[in-house]
């Protein structure tokens, strides 16, 4: 009897370490997934030296003062653009620091999530997503900027905020830098013994959306991560919509590989070789016209002109 009342006193003790642990990942879940106070500027004066570069503000639908930099070449446009989304402890300031090597010839927002450098407000994954639609929308209306050729980059957690944008903008095309399948994986894998898909608020389902993605995607992981497992990184790869390249970084961590001047190198290859093909439509139209014109000129239809190829994906 006693055995067994020491057993249960045991049992109940256990449990109730459990509902204490649960609760207290259900109540710091925003802190342990942000952290905005570890995005301090990381650029006092943030400058690209291939660009005009200006601090902008601009308000959410809801009001709250979003802060970043817009960067535009100094020749005149329209210019293919790119919005660039940072990771969980990121101040997007470097962007302007480095957008001549990383996006040369290219129109750049960068701006930091609610509670992250100067903007306010507080984190959440609906903030992110719908200012990230806003920004998207925002951008598109330059009179510099060609809204028909805008990609969307996405670093560690912001890739789970561009794959979202992407799936509901037309993107032309889009690089994830160190992705995942989903947050919720991930903390299912970090906290084994808490029901997290009962308390987690911020999932950040990438996988879910993955396969809504119609724009080229290239994903670029680091060769050492510790934070985003590469086996979280083939779940999302295997269910993207158009997978351009999937590439490791040499010498990479989940750290530093933005900053190292060959990933800068291989993103501003891939961007601009997007953006230098000609859109779906003038291609179409294109053949059309070569296609009459040949016609009109007695020639068989056979031996017409043709849409160029596509480049065929790795």
């Amino acid at each position: 009897m006693k055995h067994t009342k020491k057993v249960a006193g045991l049992a109940g003790i256990a449990g109730v370490l459990w509902v204490g642990l649960t609760a207290a990942v259900a109540a710091s879940q925003k802190r342990l997934l942000f952290n905005p106070l570890g995005s301090k500027r990381e650029v006092l004066r943030p400058y690209s030296s291939g660009h005009r570069t200006r601090p902008v503000v601009i308000r959410a639908k809801d009001g709250t003062r979003l802060s970043g930099w817009l960067m535009t070449p100094p020749l005149h446009g329209p210019h293919p653009a790119v919005i660039y989304f940072g990771g969980r402890s990121e101040e997007v300031s470097w962007v302007a620091r480095d957008a001549g090597k990383l996006f040369p010839g290219m129109a750049v927002l960068a701006m930091n999530y609610r509670g992250y450098g100067d903007s306010h407000g507080d984190p959440a994954e609906t903030h992110f997503v719908d200012d990230g639609r806003m920004l998207y929308d925002w951008l598109a209306e330059r009179h510099h900027v060609d809204p028909k050729r805008i990609a969307v980059v996405g670093r560690s957690l912001g890739s789970g905020v561009a794959v979202q944008v992407a799936m509901e903008r037309d993107a032309h095309a889009i690089v994830l830098i160190t992705p995942y399948d989903s947050i919720l994986a991930i903390a299912k894998r970090k906290f084994k013994a808490i029901p997290v898909e009962y308390v987690l608020r911020h999932r950040f389902e990438s996988v879910k959306y993955a396969h809504h993605l119609k724009a080229p995607t290239y994903v670029l992981r680091a060769e050492q991560d510790d934070v985003v497992p590469h086996s979280h990184t083939d779940l999302l790869v295997e269910k993207l919509g158009q997978l351009h390249a999937d590439e490791i970084e040499p010498d990479s961590d989940h750290l530093n590989i933005p900053y190292l001047e060959t990933t800068q190198q291989r993103i501003a290859g891939f961007l601009r070789q997007r953006f230098d093909l000609p859109l779906a439509a003038d291609t179409v139209d294109g053949a059309a016209t070569a296609l009459a014109a040949s016609t009109l000129a007695g020639t068989s239809a056979s031996t017409g002109a043709s849409a160029p190829a596509a480049p065929t994906n790795p």
